[in-house]
């Protein structure tokens, strides 16, 4: 009665060590499949905020509309340009009647305001040189006054982009290594709870192939469970994102997001194999009195 109610708690023991180690595998690649996504969605989320950097592009006073259209068809053409809106006199006015909250053009008696263009430029070309060349094209324009955008706000843009990617290059690659260590440690410590068994089966003459198979198959089945678990929850995730950030996050982005899911099942397999494999022979390649105390 007591040996049978030992093999049941021991049996949970093995139940509960398998499960810690799923989950363990699971929440590892799930942290690793969040940064692979921010790394995937990095690129996604600067084109998006360089492209809504806005350009003014301020029109001479009594040019007529048909140029300003003419001009507009030209810009929209172009492979610098993502989009661009024309601007009337009176449009103008109403949008800085609305900000003002009261009507200037009854205190001054006339429209200061000149038709303008504005312009969103497609995010290769929001750099500083880039924008430099634009600008030279655009003055050439006759009917164009200036190009107004802000400078300062450019070059913060494409400052902190930059440093953004480094560092989450860098935090990727940390997180990398840990989440490798935590997943060697989690299988190492379960195949030493199982040294004993190891070290039973070389008594009665198993071969190591014999001895290594079933706990490289174990490994590989709780890491494609954890792999899943991992992956639902980012799924999950990426579902709930898509209804809130619509336009930066999109979960239409299957290639990217299936590269993802693809890194999290090889990193898992590989490394949970390779992690068992020399775990396993650790114990395979000791004396039998040291097995038991190592």
């Amino acid at each position: 009665m007591i040996q049978q109610e030992d093999e049941k708690f021991q049996k949970k023991r093995i139940r509960g060590a398998h499960f810690t180690t799923i989950l363990s595998i699971a929440m590892v690649l799930f942290l690793l499949g969040v940064q692979g996504l921010i790394l995937g969605y990095t690129h996604k989320i600067s084109n998006y905020v360089k492209e809504n950097i806005g350009f003014t592009l301020m029109i001479k006073e009594f040019t007529r509309e048909q140029d300003i259209l003419d001009l507009k068809a030209k810009l929209d053409s172009s492979s610098y340009v993502k989009s661009t809106r024309y601007i009337t006199k009176e449009e103008a006015a109403q949008e800085l009647q609305k900000d003002l909250g009261h009507d200037f053009i009854d205190f001054l008696g006339y429209n200061p305001l000149l038709p303008s263009i504005e312009i969103h430029l497609n995010a290769q070309y929001t750099h500083n040189d880039s924008i430099a060349r634009f600008e030279k094209i655009l003055t050439r324009y006759h009917l164009v006054k200036e190009m107004y955008y802000q400078k300062d706000l450019v070059s913060l843009v494409n400052d902190h982009v930059k440093q953004i990617s480094f560092w989450l290059s860098s935090i990727s690659l940390l997180i990398l290594i840990v989440s490798i260590t935590l997943i060697n440690n989690t299988l190492r410590l379960l195949i030493y709870s199982k040294r004993f068994t190891i070290n039973s089966m070389q008594l009665v003459g198993a071969t190591a192939s014999f001895i290594r198979r079933p706990f490289l198959l174990k490994s590989l089945l709780q890491s494609l469970i954890g792999s899943l678990i991992a992956i639902l929850f980012l799924s999950l995730a990426l579902f709930y994102l898509d209804t809130k950030f619509p336009d930066i996050i999109g979960t239409q982005d299957f290639s990217m997001i299936l590269c993802v899911y693809g890194l999290l099942f090889t990193i898992g397999l590989l490394f949970t194999f390779l992690s068992a494999w020399f775990s396993v022979n650790k114990y395979l390649h000791m004396r039998n009195s040291d097995n038991i105390y190592r």
